[in-house]
């Protein structure tokens, strides 16, 4: 993950991600066709109309007057290059954190790259299972989509749209079903070039309007108190499954549930807000 210190062309922010595992082989002559973008599902989870000019919508934040609820999302990051240092014993997962989401029966969108489904795929199956949480898109790679992009390497314009269904494809491979078309920009940083890059992939991109901080923190109860300070109806909080750049979110987040809970709120999945928004909720 990376500070949210600024602005680039929109916002920045981490991630964390998770998926991928080798299929079964096919039968010997036969022909496997794996899909280049989500396969719907019977019940097509909610998604926002094109920008102009057939732009990739952005979603920020649900309705403020549909009532007290919260969305906590959680990037699995693990970039493309990272593969020696998780070798050496760098944990970019942090499955106490997923641990403690279930044992608070705390539903949460987790956006994963497809490195991290690589390098844990025991785990990404079995997030992608269960119905308390969601998975989407964080790319493959998790290289950003913009320049200066705090010191993230940056994808070409050109590769973009395949680096994001390569993603897909690590996560199908990894056993994660029903994976939602929703997409986060590493960083958090976009531009006009990258949701006109993204938009025949039809991901609606997912940004947020509560900033954890859990980035390289050090202090659980700073976190939780600046997550607390910035929540309101229909916000969207951005968090990090990653152990080793994100080590205090699974201390904060058994602070910051209760308190919630204690003013009123519900959590849920960032699907339910876009779909309050997708169906005319006023945000």
């Amino acid at each position: 993950m990376i500070p949210y210190a600024r602005r680039v062309i929109t916002v920045c922010v981490l991630g964390a991600g998770l998926a991928a595992c080798g299929t079964a082989e096919a039968p010997q002559g036969s022909r496997v066709v794996v899909p280049s973008t989500p396969t719907p599902s019977p019940s097509a989870p909610p998604t926002l109309a094109p920008g102009p000019a057939g732009l990739t919508p952005v979603f920020t934040n649900g309705p403020r007057a549909n009532g007290k609820i919260v969305a906590l999302t959680f990037d699995a990051d693990m970039t493309a290059d990272q593969g020696r240092r998780a070798a050496k014993g760098e944990r970019f997962d942090n499955p106490q954190l997923i641990a403690t989401l279930r044992a608070l029966k705390v539903p949460a969108t987790v956006f994963m790259t497809g490195r991290w489904a690589e390098e844990y795929p025991i785990q990404a199956r079995s997030i992608g299972r269960d119905p308390l949480f969601e998975v989407a898109n964080h790319s493959y790679s998790h290289y950003a989509f913009t320049g200066d992009c705090y010191g993230l390497p940056t994808i070409d314009e050109d590769r973009m749209r395949a680096d994001v269904e390569r993603a897909y494809t690590a996560f199908r491979r990894a056993g994660v079903p029903d994976v939602k078309p929703y997409f986060r920009f590493p960083g958090g940083c976009y531009d006009q070039r990258a949701l006109r890059a993204l938009s025949a992939t039809g991901v609606t991109a997912v940004q947020w309007d509560v900033v954890g901080g859990d980035a390289f923190a050090t202090d659980a109860d700073a976190v939780a108190r600046q997550v607390l300070e910035g929540v309101r109806p229909g916000s969207v909080v951005v968090l990090h499954c990653t152990r080793s750049a994100a080590p205090t979110t699974e201390r904060a987040v058994r602070a910051i549930v209760p308190e919630l809970r204690r003013q009123g709120y519900r959590f849920v999945k960032v699907s339910e807000l876009i779909g309050a928004v997708a169906s005319g909720g006023v945000s």
